[in-house]
């Protein structure tokens, strides 16, 4: 396995895993993603903006990821200290249906914080829904710690940080 910054060529197959991922939230009763979320013109965004990531096997690409380091105007309600301290997100985390359950979501968790603290970050923080079973599960598995909800237009999500 290989993690490397997506391009415009891994658009169709990332879309395909996106939808992969959608259908089996939907399966499972999550309604996290939606028909217009995450869409060809969010991946397109953070690949052109440097924040898509691809983990690739001999056959292509099997999960992404978006990892940023803009802040998430959401989180502003965590940072109840006063101290300001920089950190990266991790958002759209998906398997392909190929790969799953050969822990390439933990996988792709552990390179988000990699690259995090390759560039001085030492906070990684992401959110999901109260209903993502798995990403839940994820979270604990690598040791994030729950910081509270967070709120975006489609609803109240969980929030979690991990210091590196």
């Amino acid at each position: 396995m290989r993690t490397r910054a997506a391009t415009v060529d891994d658009i169709g197959q990332i879309m395909e895993i996106i939808s992969q991922a959608k259908t089996q939230m939907r399966r499972l009763g999550s309604g996290q993603w939606t028909d217009d979320y995450p869409s060809h013109q969010h991946i397109a965004k953070d690949i052109s903006d440097g924040h898509g990531y691809v983990m690739t096997d001999d056959d292509g690409v099997v999960a992404y990821m978006a990892i940023s380091f803009d802040g998430e105007p959401a989180y502003a309600p965590l940072d109840t200290s006063g101290e300001k301290i920089p950190y990266a997100t991790a958002h759209r985390l998906a398997v392909a249906d190929r790969a799953k359950r050969r822990g390439i979501a933990t996988a792709l968790m552990r390179e988000a914080e990699r690259i995090a603290k390759e560039a001085g970050i030492t906070l990684l923080r992401a959110d999901t829904n109260f209903d993502n079973a798995y990403m839940l599960r994820l979270f604990e598995t690598l040791r994030f710690t729950y910081r509270g909800k967070v709120v975006y237009l489609s609803g109240e999500r969980l929030a979690y940080e991990k210091r590196l």
